[in-house]
């Protein structure tokens, strides 16, 4: 479906109940705007109905990537730390008003790297709003994440303007523009691929553009 922001918007809304705890998984390609409804949900709900707690703080840092030989392969499936994140996703559904907040890990792209403790999600906030490529996978860890989730929402969005975002993201935080290109069209589309794979699993398709 095609939901406009407005009816995305309710939709949140009514799973931001108070006293309870909800969370609300968004899953898309890379590119695909995830980030960007996410924060436009937040935003339009509040801080005292949502917070987003991004998939991202849980990339592998470089140094252990490149331990593995991973590291020019950063964001495919198996450079995340999937129990990790399946566990505060866990802390977090289980929050409630009076408990201590919940810090998140977050992810700077302008070092590249997962940082401890960078987003806060208080106990009386009812949603957090989750998002990463990888939220419905089947394999790892993920189900374990998913199954804590009200919701999984996927957003879709024609693979030309996907890539147009994906190739001006990447020059925008250093790479060439060849750089850009060889990575929105080679490690980025193979995750892409194994993302879209998950589509039907999904409460709700967002298609944007």
């Amino acid at each position: 479906m095609t939901g406009t922001t407005a009816e995305l918007v309710e939709r949140a809304r009514a799973l931001a109940v108070a006293g309870e705890r909800a969370i609300l998984g968004i899953v898309g390609a890379p590119g695909s705007g995830k980030s960007t409804l996410a924060a436009a949900l937040a935003e339009a709900l509040g801080p005292d109905l949502a917070v987003v707690v991004g998939m991202d703080g849980f990339h592998l840092s470089d140094a252990v990537l490149a331990a593995h030989g991973a590291r020019d392969r950063k964001g495919a499936i198996d450079t995340f730390d999937d129990a990790g994140y399946a566990a505060l996703i866990g802390r977090l559904a289980d929050a409630r008003p009076g408990d201590p907040p919940v810090y998140a890990p977050a992810f700077r792209r302008e070092i590249e790297e997962p940082v401890a403790a960078g987003v806060e999600a208080p106990s009386h906030v009812p949603l957090v709003i989750t998002e990463g490529n990888y939220v419905l996978q089947p394999s790892g860890a993920w189900p374990t994440a998913r199954a804590r989730m009200a919701e999984v929402w996927y957003v879709e969005v024609p693979d030309d303007v996907r890539l147009a975002r994906l190739e001006a993201r990447h020059r925008a935080f250093g790479k060439s523009p060849r750089e850009a290109a060889r990575w929105a069209r080679g490690s980025d589309q193979v995750n892409a691929e194994l993302v879209a794979a998950t589509r039907a699993a999904a409460d709700l398709v967002v298609e944007t553009g």
